[in-house]
Parts: structure tokens; sequence; C-alpha cells
């Protein structure tokens, strides 16, 4: 037996369709991944490999869970993004092998310190301070199945409509954006990877109701703490 000189922090998990929760090892997420987003912030879109980052695991805030308004910003913005979950693994994966890794799909927002974003992009600077904080990856529950979902993703503040469009839009599929982290990292089961927001990213306050949904998937909702 390990001899710990602290407890283990527990596992974060998340909840599946039908009764099974799903342990998280690691927070993959993809920028730049829809043209009309890449223009609302000021770039111009084509098909770079894809844009990596990362959330700790402990990110997740599962369906009911509280989202505060953090701490360190004053523009706290909404993405909502199909989440791929991962039930295998392994490095250089095929594109056309890699939906073989995929155990499910959900439906997430990453959330984002905006202010502290604009600061490193400028400087040349990491985003963990803007992405990798605490709460910042609500989720819905994994619906299983590896067949691609199509159709609508969308969100709402308050029932006002911010993001809406398509997931075809996305510049790199699924397949694609498994293959092209395949070749970076080690994929292992219990990945989570975050796949990208299309247009309509704006900023929340205290108190606001945020709903997103990706057709086929499911919902995810939450208050703003």
């Amino acid at each position: 037996m390990t001899n710990l000189a602290i407890p283990a922090p527990p596992v974060p998990t998340v909840p599946v369709e039908g009764g099974a929760s799903f342990p998280v090892r690691r927070i993959f997420c993809v920028g730049r991944n829809y043209a009309a987003h890449i223009r609302e912030m000021g770039g111009e879109p084509e098909k770079t490999p894809p844009i990596f980052f990362t959330k700790p695991a402990d990110a997740v805030v599962p369906p009911g869970g509280a989202v505060p308004y953090p701490q360190g910003t004053s523009n706290f913005h909404h993405e909502i993004e199909l989440v791929v979950a991962l039930k295998g693994g392994g490095t250089d994966i095929p594109e056309d092998k890699a939906l073989d890794l995929v155990f499910g799909y959900a439906v997430g927002v990453d959330l984002t310190r905006r202010d502290l974003q604009a600061v490193a992009a400028k400087a040349g600077q990491p985003w963990d301070s803007s992405k990798a904080f605490d709460a910042s990856a609500p989720i819905s529950a994994i619906k299983p199945g590896s067949a691609v979902p199509t159709g609508t993703i969308s969100l709402t503040v308050n029932g006002e409509h911010r993001q809406k469009a398509d997931l075809a839009d996305m510049i790199w599929n699924v397949p694609g954006i498994i293959a092209e982290a395949s070749k970076l990292w080690k994929l292992e089961p219990g990945d989570l990877i975050f796949t990208g927001t299309p247009e309509g990213v704006g900023p929340m306050v205290r108190g606001d109701v945020v709903e997103g949904e990706v057709a086929g998937v499911g919902k995810v909702s939450f208050t703003v703490g």
C-alpha cells in the first residue's frame, strides 16, 4: 500500500445517462475552431493545426453544480461547446480510427476570464489564468455513443440567444481533432475534449441564468453565483 503524505484528492466525475459515472483524467480544449468566432475575435480563419489548451480535471462542474463568478476578472465570458469523452487512447491515432476511442458526447461551456486572456495574448504569455481556473468547465451528463452528432449548438443567457451555429461549421471535425491531439499527447480513457465554440461569446454577471444545448446530445444549465 502506498504511504501517502496527504489524503489523495477525489477523482472528478461526470454523470453518464443511465446512471454511471465517467472519471475525468484530463481536459483538452480546442481554440479557434469556428470561422465566425475567429473573425469576432479579430482573426482570419484558415485550416492550420488546431490550437490546444488544457483545464484541470477538477474544473468540471457536473449538472446542478454551482458556478461562482471567479476572482481576478471583470469580463467573464461563456463559450458553448460539444465535448467528446474518450474510452480509449493512444498516440498517432489515424483519423479513420479516431471514433473507436469515443465513449460519448456532452454539452460543455468553456468559461473564460476574457480580460486576462487579452492581456496574456498581447504579452505572448500562456492562457492558464484565463482558462484553467476553478469551476471553469460546466458540463451536461454524457450521452454514450461514438457517432458524431449533427445539428445545432446554441446558448442563451436569461432566455436571450447569444450563440447559435451548426456543428458542421467546425473547421476541424471530431475525428480530426482526436487524431491531431494524439500527435501531441498520449490520449487515455477518461480524457475530455472541448471542441471549440461558435460566434456570439459574451460577458456574464452574477445572477445570470445560462442554458446551452447541442442537438441530439443534451443540455447544460447553471446560474452565475
